[in-house]
This record gives C-alpha cells, sequence and structure tokens, in this order.
C-alpha cells in the first residue's frame, strides 16, 4: 500500500448547482426544434411547389439538407460538455489502487 506525502485523499463531491436540467425538459427541448426544422422543410416543399425555377431550386436543396441538419441539432444534447467542467482527479494512478 502506498502513502501518500500531501496528507489523506480528499473526496470531490458535486453540488447541485453543477447538475443539469433534467431529462424531461432536455428532451421536450430536442424536440421542439426537431418539429421547428420539419415546418421550415414543409415550407421549402411548398415553396418549391409555387416559386419560379431559380428559387424552386433553392428552395428544393433546403428540403433536402435540413433533415440532416435537424437531426444533428436535435441529438446535440445531454452528451456536450459544457464550459463548467472539471477534472476531478489530475495525478497519475498506481497500479493497483481504487
Amino acid at each position: 500500500m502506498a502513502t501518500n506525502p500531501e496528507g489523506p485523499a480528499k473526496s470531490v463531491s458535486a453540488s447541485i448547482s453543477n447538475v443539469g436540467q433534467p431529462l424531461s425538459v432536455d428532451q421536450s427541448s430536442r424536440a421542439r426544434k426537431y418539429f421547428i426544422s420539419m415546418m421550415i422543410r414543409t415550407a421549402c416543399f411548398i415553396l418549391a411547389v409555387i416559386l419560379p425555377s431559380p428559387y424552386r431550386w433553392i428552395a428544393l436543396f433546403g428540403a433536402v439538407v435540413l433533415p440532416y441538419i435537424a437531426v444533428v441539432v436535435a441529438n446535440a444534447g445531454r452528451e456536450s460538455i459544457k464550459g463548467q467542467a472539471t477534472v476531478l482527479n489530475k495525478g497519475p494512478k498506481e497500479i493497483g489502487s481504487n
């Protein structure tokens, strides 16, 4: 068993202010972003039918590309790193230590 010359090891606990928003709030926010993106896509399809030729292609391009962008934006949720992230243990670990 190795001894620590700096004294006993200190435990680090998370405070309640470090906790993110609840899962239900996060899911509803992501669903709302996806719904808005799909409504814009629907508008692009309608505009592709109504608009004349040069603008029709821009609207059609938006309707084709928007699903990919909507999925990426909707999935960028809980796994993103917050600015308040900290490293808990900076020192090297010894073999056999817990």
